[in-house]
């Protein structure tokens, strides 16, 4: 309880004095190239930019057994993002189309549904500078909507807030960390306050592969809200072009609530 507390408290804290200590910047400037939020767990800190939107799609499975309970989930996840100012960009998220296999004491159910919808905005603070040591900066709101199908469907409205810095290094290094805070409400109906702490280290080894490596807090919260999930997650993301991308990753949780294995292939695409 103490410890989950802290950690509340220390992610709350990173959130805010991260956009404290950088508000003089304000305005991106213009990539080249695609930048995506997938498929690490920690976003970008960049928007796509005014008068364009981007797509990123995938197909994800997960794979999980506790106390004699095996599960298995296939799903996909779907990101639109609208750039609606330089800095600022509206952005519609769901795990879209879900498919559950349970097997428990012999018995093997099935369901069949849709996730719940996710809106957001993002606003990106700065633009970093490798040679200045300075990180680029980003906010990212988000509301989950109570809007999926059956068992798949949340409980009424949870709002969310990240903060993200990123890091460039020489070499083709670059780290970024993403603190946040959520609310949510657990199977009682009980509202409670959670936590979001995830760092990725990256490499770019060439103009158009890069990987990473991170660990990712995607949840972290008292047992009695559900507990905590926690991954190691690795994956490989490739430019076909300017404004195009394929990717994959896998994810190994690494502690008894989160799932056992994932692996998901996507692609991203600029217009």
């Amino acid at each position: 309880m103490k410890t989950h507390s802290a950690l509340l408290d220390a992610c709350l804290a990173l959130t805010l004095a991260g956009g404290l200590a950088a508000a003089p910047g304000l305005v991106r400037a213009e990539d080249d190239t695609i930048a995506t939020d997938r498929p690490d767990f920690v976003e970008s800190s960049d928007v796509v930019g005014k008068g364009r939107f981007q797509l990123e799609t995938s197909v994800a499975f997960e794979r999980d057994r506790q106390g004699g309970v095996k599960t298995r989930l296939a799903s996909t996840p779907t990101l639109l993002r609208i750039g609606i100012a330089e800095a600022w960009e509206l952005r519609f998220e769901t795990d879209g189309r879900l498919r559950q296999k349970t097997e428990a004491a012999g018995l093997t159910t099935r369901e069949n549904g849709w996730s719940d919808l996710s809106v957001g905005v993002k606003w990106h603070q700065r633009d970093g500078d490798e040679e200045a040591g300075t990180p680029g900066l980003g906010w990212l709101l988000h509301m989950d909507v109570d809007s999926g199908s059956g068992a798949f469907r949340g409980h009424g409205l949870r709002p969310s807030l990240r903060f993200v810095a990123e890091w460039e290094f020489a070499g083709g290094w670059s780290f970024g960390v993403m603190p946040g805070i959520y609310r949510d409400r657990d199977e009682d109906g009980r509202h409670f306050v959670g936590a979001i702490l995830a760092g990725v280290l990256g490499r770019s080894f060439t103009d158009r592969l890069r990987g990473f490596v991170e660990v990712s807090g995607q949840q972290l919260a008292a047992s009695r809200h559900g507990g905590s999930v926690v991954t190691f997650d690795t994956g490989l993301a490739y430019l076909l072009g300017r404004d195009l991308q394929v990717d994959m990753a896998l994810s190994r949780g690494i502690n008894r609530n989160a799932p056992d294995l994932a692996w998901t292939v996507g692609v991203s695409a600029r217009f």
